[in-house]
Formats: structure tokens, C-alpha cells, sequence
């Protein structure tokens, strides 16, 4: 596991677009809030591209990503927005050159397909939370989302407990391992790649946006027919958003829930508010965390040095 460094005040960020097209405008909204942490801000060459339903071709994007990455000036990398893309590149990323320059990199989303290559081929700690343009430029960034960003100036020890949201525990116990995961649908379709998830002996976090409960249904058959729920030490089911079922008849997203996770043998809780929502619990992954069902609590160790 490697730990990036802290940021100060008076370091540069970088945001780029290694997914879909950010809307300029709340952008340029967002950018006051780092300078408000005392962050110098420093735009990706390519960020107002697009090409399609992507920031850019996937050179231009790799190239931004590069570029962030190989800037000592750099100290952290956060993500406009998500969308569609980041799977597109994680094979021409060089993993080598983020091992050896180990920074901040923080989104969710579509990002979950770089949280888990960048994970399991580098070591490096990364950040599942809020995006620029999709969630802080929006009149509904709140103040204890905001606050979830100072994790990465002061390492310490997180708990999310029932003063943020009320918790469901769908299968009792407790565990510790591994912090790992993100959005569903990206992390199925790690599934039968070199960057195929890796959940044996870790807290697996799933979140999404915009997936009908069938839908849900199918993706955790296929984690279950993967052999990637057995492997789990606890589940922590985040904001499903947007999940209201088109079909006539249809199974409730609890029924699906207790379906594929009231039969493992670890904690599972439901109710996070990390994911597609306000506030979120922005988290790191790739530290070590511990799911209590009796105390509905996740301990998280911090994500910086």
C-alpha cells in the first residue's frame, strides 16, 4: 500500500477530463472552492475537447493524465466528471510512472475503473469522491460534503455512523479488510480484464446511478456467478440513485439486495450516503476499514501521509 503525501497550503491541483465532457461553465464555478483551501489550480491542455461522448480522443485524454502525473509542481489529481471513457484507457496508463510519483487522485463514478487499476497494479491509495464540474459546481455542494476534502491536508481516522444516515444491516457481523470497489457497473465490467477486481479479503463498496432494480439484479448475479461476492469480508452498499423500475411488475432494489447478500457470511449494511448524492461520504480506497453491524459503524484509516 502506498500513501500519497498530504497537501498543503499553497500547492497546485490538477483537473482533467479522463471520462466524458464536463459542462464548462460549473467548472469554472468549482474552481474557487480549492482556492478557498488555499489550493493553486492547473487545468488539464485538453479539458474543454470533445469528442463524442468523451473529453477528448482517447490520446488527448491519456495525455492530460500523463501530463498531471509526470508535474512534480502536481500534488493531486481530481476529476471533472464522469460519465463514459476512463476503461478506454486504463491499458495505455504507465503504471510504473504512478508508482514512482505517487499524488492524490480523487473521483468516483466512471473513476472506479481507474480507482481498481491503479489499485491493484501500483499499490496506490485513491480517493472515491466528489467530481469538479458534476457535484461541487452544482448549487447543491454542501457544507459537509466540502468538509470531506480536508481529509486529504490532516490524516486521521474516519467513522461513518448513524449521525450521517440511518443504516440497514441486511446481514449481521462484523469484519475488517481492505477498503475496495465503487460503482457497480464498472466494476462488472472490470470482469474478465487484466484490471478485473480483486475482492478476497476486502470491504467491498458498491454505488450507482440510473440502474432499475433488474438491472442491479444482473450485475450482482454476475459478481455471484464470478466468485466475487464469497470472496468478500463485508459489503457497504452506498447511494443507489435514480432507481425507481420502468417495468410493470418488478422486485423492490431491498428484495434484490437481500437476495444476492442476506446469505454471506459478513456484515453487509446499506444506507451509505457515498456515491451519486449529497452530502457524500468521500472515502479512500485501498486502506484498511472495519464494518460493524453492531454498532453500524465503518472505521476508515486515512488515506494520506
Amino acid at each position: 500500500m502506498i500513501k500519497p503525501e498530504r497537501l498543503q497550503k499553497g500547492d497546485t491541483i490538477g483537473i482533467i477530463a479522463p471520462a466524458g465532457p464536463p459542462d464548462q461553465e460549473k467548472l469554472q464555478q468549482a474552481i474557487p472552492f480549492f482556492e478557498s483551501l488555499g489550493l493553486k489550480v492547473k487545468v488539464g491542455q485538453h479539458i474543454n475537447e470533445i469528442h463524442g461522448y468523451l473529453a477528448g480522443t482517447d490520446q488527448q485524454r491519456l495525455e492530460d493524465f500523463r501530463t498531471m502525473i509526470a508535474d512534480p509542481v502536481i500534488k493531486a489529481i481530481f476529476f471533472a466528471r464522469g460519465g463514459y471513457g476512463t476503461g478506454r484507457i486504463v491499458s495505455s496508463l504507465d503504471y510504473e510512472s504512478i508508482r514512482k510519483n505517487p499524488k492524490i487522485i480523487w473521483g468516483y463514478s466512471d473513476i472506479t475503473y481507474l480507482h481498481t487499476a491503479i489499485r491493484q497494479q501500483t499499490g496506490l491509495v485513491t480517493f472515491h469522491g466528489p467530481m469538479v464540474a458534476s457535484d461541487i459546481g452544482k448549487e447543491a455542494f454542501d457544507d459537509f460534503t466540502a468538509e470531506m476534502f480536508l481529509q486529504l491536508f490532516e490524516p486521521a481516522t474516519y467513522v461513518y455512523s448513524e449521525k450521517v444516515s440511518s443504516l440497514h444491516v441486511i446481514t449481521p457481523g462484523n469484519s475488517t479488510g481492505m477498503l475496495v470497489g465503487g460503482n457497480l457497473s464498472l466494476i462488472v465490467s472490470t470482469l474478465g480484464t487484466p484490471f478485473e477486481i480483486d475482492t478476497n479479503g476486502k470491504l467491498l463498496l458498491l454505488e450507482d446511478i440510473g440502474e432499475e432494480p433488474y438491472r442491479v439484479d444482473g450485475m450482482l448475479n454476475q459478481l455471484k456467478l464470478a466468485g466475487k461476492l464469497e470472496e468478500v469480508t463485508g459489503v457497504i452498499l452506498g447511494d443507489f440513485a435514480d432507481t425507481e423500475p420502468t417495468l410493470k411488475h418488478s422486485l423492490t432494489m431491498d428484495q434484490v439486495f437481500s437476495d444476492y447478500l442476506s446469505k454471506l457470511n459478513c456484515p453487509v449494511l446499506c444506507g451509505f450516503k457515498i456515491g451519486h448524492c449529497f452530502p457524500h461520504f468521500a472515502v479512500p480506497l485501498g486502506v484498511e476499514a472495519e464494518l460493524s453491524a453492531d454498532t453500524k459503524t465503518l472505521t476508515i484509516q486515512a488515506g494520506v501521509n
